[in-house]
Parts: C-alpha cells; structure tokens; sequence
C-alpha cells in the first residue's frame, strides 16, 4: 500500500549560481558523498540539483517537510554500482521511516532543459 508520494522539480541554474558563489549553503545541504560524487562533473550544478529534488520529493512523501527534528544529512542521495540512484536515511529521518512501517523509498531522477526533477514513493511493509 502507498504511504505516500513526492515530486519536486528545481532549476538547475540556482545551484550553479551556489557553486559560482562558493555558497555555504551546498555544505549545509548535502553530504560529504554527495558533494564528492557531484564535484569535477561538467554537470555538477545539475547533479546537485537532482540530489535537492530527491531530499524535497522525499520530505513530502513523508508528509513533513523540513521539520520534527529531520536535518537535510538525514536524507543522502547515493548510487548502487550501475548508478541506479536511491535513499539512505539516517538520524530522524530514519527513525521516521521505522515509526510508520515503511519500506526502502523508491526514487526516481531525471534531468531536462535546465531542470531536475525527482520523484519518492514510500510504501508501507
């Protein structure tokens, strides 16, 4: 049964202007892994952008937002070893997913014209 689902779509040119920066916020956003796997791509803006897409679909297939005590390094975007994306939940966000009974989140990312979009589908057990 679908607990819930999460779509978000993000402008690839906002996290370029975060990298022309050197904007802080990336390091508050994603993980160590997730800025090494993005960093030296010719399109990093765009891999980080799908990353974002992926923490906000999450989020609202959870149904909370960024609250109750979940941080945006509780939710990681990573990559088995044919580069199929998935989520790896830690601290509350993790404890979340116990308390309500649900299975591994299914992901879904894709990138066109200048956008990143990505879509969560959680499932209870």
């Amino acid at each position: 049964m679908i607990f819930g689902i999460g779509i978000d779509i993000v402008a690839t040119s906002r996290f370029q202007r975060f990298l022309d920066d050197d904007s802080a916020i990336i390091e508050r956003l994603f993980t160590q892994a997730e800025r090494d796997r993005c960093a030296g791509r010719k399109d990093s803006a765009s891999c980080l952008a799908a990353r974002f897409a992926a923490k906000e679909a999450f989020m609202k297939a959870l149904g909370t937002g960024l609250r109750d005590g979940i941080s945006w390094h509780d939710v990681e975007v990573v990559n088995d070893t044919l580069g199929k994306p998935g989520l790896s939940l830690s601290g509350r966000a993790g404890e979340m997913l116990r308390e309500q009974a649900l299975n591994i989140p299914l992901l879904s990312i894709s990138h066109d014209g200048g956008h990143s979009v990505a879509m969560v589908v959680l499932e209870v057990l």
